[in-house]
Order: C-alpha cells, then structure tokens, then sequence
C-alpha cells in the first residue's frame, strides 16, 4: 500500500478524533476544597488515634481510612483501644469515608477493586503498630 496515498487519510482521522473529544476532562471547580476537606477530615482522625498506653498486643486495634473509587478503605491506621476514644474516632472516620466517596463520585475516579485487608499489628515499647503477618511483636 502507498504511504502517500493513505497519508492524507490519517491527517482527516487525527483532525475528525480531536475535534469529537475534550483535550482534558472538565475541572471540578470544588476540587481543591473537596481534596482540603478531605486532608483536613484524615488529619482530625489521625490525631484522635493513640498507638501507646497499651500493654498487650491484644489491645491494638485497626481502622479502616477513606474511600477508594472501586470502594473499601484505601488504608488502615493502628491505634490502642485502651486510650483512643473509639467512637469519636470512629465517627471522624466515618464523616471522611462520606467526603471521600462523594469527591470521587464527584471526580469521576476509578481504582482498582482488589480487596484491602488490615494489618496485622502488635505492640513495640509501648506503641501499637502495624507488623508483617510472619513477624509478631509482643
């Protein structure tokens, strides 16, 4: 096949595709509140979650945090159920779940849907933390 023939062919296609489609998707103009709000919610929560004051391993707890697009948490924190208070916690983290599935609705967002498990975690001088599952920390 002639290159010089089919040339002309590709231009009117680039030309007909780039007048069809957006060159970016449109910006939300909240944007930037939604992601401050939402920083400003992870932090808040962060700060009510208390790793130390524990003294076993089986008083350290795990919380899920935001919202992935696909759903569940994007991550987990670790904190010590003997000095967190878990319902202020807990309702801090709900309110950011609730910001962040609306922004990503709002954003139009995908992720992928793997299934995020918690950590394991354990006690090290006194602080909770998250542990690799073959490792224990007492």
């Amino acid at each position: 096949m002639n290159v010089r023939a089919i040339a002309p062919l590709i231009v009117l296609l680039a030309v007909g595709s780039a007048a069809q489609c957006p060159s970016s998707a449109p910006q939300d103009k909240d944007q930037p509140a939604d992601q401050g709000r939402i920083t400003k919610l992870e932090a808040e929560a962060r700060a009510l979650a208390r790793t130390d004051g524990c003294s076993s391993s089986n008083e350290c707890r795990t919380a899920p945090v935001g919202s992935r697009p696909c759903g569940g948490p994007r991550e987990y924190i670790v904190y010590c159920a003997r000095t967190t208070d878990s319902v202020a916690l807990f309702r801090k983290l709900d309110e950011l779940r609730l910001a962040e599935m609306e922004y990503n609705r709002k954003s139009g967002l995908a992720s992928t849907c793997e299934f995020r498990t918690p950590p394991a975690v354990g006690l090290e001088a006194g602080q909770c933390k998250s542990v690799p599952i073959n490792q224990e920390i007492r």
